[in-house]
């Protein structure tokens, strides 16, 4: 495929999908940025096809593996992934390793960053966060603001040793200090959650999102619902637990039985989210143990806890790079999108085997 990223001109035809029901016979990417009028350049290429704007991965990992940061060719690799597989817009949930060398490659996804993991001490994966006390949270996600693209990551709960069992790790005074400090730096929060007995002061301190959020119960829904909390529940990570369960049975069996039923109602969890109107969006939690490349896969488990395979798309696009602050597929946005053989709309397996992955209107 020629390279269209230095002042060439690429032709999208067949169906390009804007907005669910926004659908437009063509575009074309000049100077890597969408237009919907034809330029007087003839098109140095034409691909068909059902074209929709980048996928978002909402919660991912690059530069990070099981056991920490990882070297520059294993990032590479991992961002590569994520792209082939359609995902050109990723919300980095927390990373050891900076990754900024990846804003100046044009051929690799476009990524919003959480800065590092802010943890508790000995409270969380060992060589993935900022362990730090309660008194120490403020000063930590001042820092991570400033570091980040608009998003900080708090680790809200984790299995207490002494407890035998996920225990919240913040009072609610250090977390409204730490929250309002955030917004001061015009970044918002997010926080890891497994357990329902975190939510509580996080809500009450002002958070942005959950991540996971496997402890949502009726009686918290409301809060979300009034504060505009958004979940990324993250189900091909939650399909994990009953192994994760199986490990830890012998030294924790409170945790382990704690997390097997923090499974079993992950999708009616999800159903009752989604039932009264919490914003969803697709995440993969892809980087820790979990492989790179699954945005399909959790935008079809959405489905399985109630999503219309038009929200689940949604949520995978138009309406995550709306809660991120990215355009889609609009007149001057870049050009980043993803050409498949069938309309996705119809089937979500779709989404599997893009044709053509089009980023700052090249062809890659």
């Amino acid at each position: 495929m020629p390279d269209m990223t230095d002042g060439g001109v690429l032709h999208i035809r067949g169906r390009v999908l804007v907005g669910p029901e926004d659908v437009r016979d063509e575009l074309w990417a000049v100077d890597g940025r969408v237009t919907f009028e034809r330029p007087a350049a003839e098109p140095a290429a034409t691909l068909t096809g059902w074209a929709l704007p980048g996928l978002v991965d909402a919660h991912c990992h690059v530069g990070l593996d099981a056991h920490g940061a990882v070297d520059r060719a294993t990032s590479e690799k991992q961002a590569l992934t994520d792209r082939d597989a359609g995902t050109l817009l990723i919300r980095d949930a927390g990373s050891a390793a900076d990754t900024r060398w990846i804003d100046d490659r044009d051929d690799l996804p476009k990524i919003i960053r959480a800065g590092r993991h802010i943890a508790r001490t000995r409270r969380y994966i060992r060589n993935y966060a900022h362990e730090i006390e309660p008194g120490d949270l403020a000063a930590y996600v001042t820092a991570e603001a400033r570091r980040g693209d608009g998003w900080v990551k708090l680790v809200g709960d984790w299995i207490d040793r002494g407890v035998g069992d996920l225990a919240a790790c913040w009072p609610g005074d250090a977390l409204a200090e730490a929250i309002a400090a955030a917004h001061a730096e015009g970044a918002r929060v997010t926080a890891h959650c497994f357990a329902t007995e975190s939510l509580p002061d996080l809500l009450a301190a002002g958070i942005d999102c959950i991540e996971h959020a496997t402890g949502l119960t009726e009686e918290l829904i409301p809060a979300f619902v009034e504060r505009g909390v958004a979940i990324v529940p993250t189900l091909v990570n939650i399909a994990t637990f009953p192994a994760l369960a199986d490990g830890g049975e012998a030294k924790f069996p409170q945790w382990s039985a704690h997390m097997r039923r923090l499974h079993e109602n992950r999708y009616a969890t999800v159903a009752a989210a989604h039932d009264a109107g919490i914003p969803i969006y697709v995440g993969t939690d892809a980087g820790g143990s979990l492989a790179h490349g699954l945005v399909a896969e959790e935008a079809i488990e959405l489905t399985k806890a109630g999503l219309s395979t038009n929200e689940a798309l949604a949520a995978a696009s138009w309406s995550a790079r709306e809660w991120l602050g990215r355009p889609g597929l609009t007149e001057g946005a870049p050009a980043d999108l993803v050409v498949y053989d069938a309309d996705p709309r119809t089937d979500l397996r779709v989404l599997g085997a893009p044709r053509h992955i089009v980023l700052n209107g090249r062809a890659v």
